[in-house]
């Protein structure tokens, strides 16, 4: 992809399988990546791909200033944030405050304290590349997923949001929007809510028009695209990539 070689990224929930695959193909590109986690164990999972591990949590402000101070001094100014951390309750009017608060902890408010410390970096560069995850559940409604769906909904409001007020910077923020990708996450999910994994495969891949669910190079590809300067009249949009699933 055209000129991400030497630019500095952040991407939270890195050790998440979309994270990971993302962090994993911007090293390639030529970037150097700081992945966020909550848990980063040693640190080995990051250096085998070339990464600087920072744990944070993204529910707590103080943790995300160290994390971001830490990136500046040790990486340099970061020019790609890539928010993809996430929190998975599934739940519909029974859910309780506490599940709210945690899920919204995260995949809102944490996604929003994370961009405003990342921002003032990207101002000294004059430039900058924010990416999203939302999801094909911040389109349409799901039985069950009201708790997941409104936080999916909400991050495309703030990227559509965020993308007038920080236009005249020059930096560009998107959201990316993938349909059911076999992760980890997926499988997790199916076991919280008693599934047969095999089953819930079968009836999501039929879901979408390729007849399969997605894998995570390919939410990777489309990371580097929106980072990259072939991305760079992009802004303010919500790039599907979910094989068809909302053209049927």
């Amino acid at each position: 992809m055209k000129g991400l070689k030497g630019r500095v990224a952040v991407i939270t929930g890195g050790l998440g399988d979309l994270g990971y695959a993302s962090a994993q193909r911007l090293v390639e590109e030529g970037c150097r990546v700081a992945l966020f986690d909550l848990k980063l164990d040693d640190g080995a999972l990051a250096k085998k791909i070339g990464c600087t591990a920072v744990q944070v949590d993204i529910s707590n402000e103080r943790s995300i200033e160290d994390a971001c101070r830490f990136v500046e001094t040790s990486l340099g100014p970061a020019e790609i944030l890539v928010n993809s951390a996430a929190h998975f309750i599934f739940r519909s009017v029974d859910a309780t405050i506490e599940e709210w608060q945690k899920i919204l902890g995260v995949n809102v408010i944490g996604t929003s304290l994370v961009t405003k410390h990342m921002v003032p970096s990207m101002k000294k560069l004059g430039k900058g590349s924010i990416i999203n995850f939302s999801s094909v559940s911040g389109f349409v409604g799901q039985p069950n997923f009201a708790t997941y769906n409104a936080t999916k909904f909400a991050i495309r409001g703030l990227t559509k949001c965020w993308a007038q007020d920080l236009a005249p910077f020059g930096i560009r923020v998107n959201s990316l929007c993938p349909g059911y990708i076999y992760t980890s996450a997926f499988v997790n999910s199916c076991k919280q809510l008693g599934l047969d994994i095999q089953e819930e495969d079968r009836k999501a891949s039929a879901m979408h028009l390729l007849g399969r669910q997605g894998k995570p190079e390919e939410i990777a590809s489309a990371v580097a695209f929106l980072a990259s300067d072939d991305a760079s009249f992009i802004t303010g949009s919500d790039l599907l990539v979910d094989g068809g699933y909302l053209a049927k």
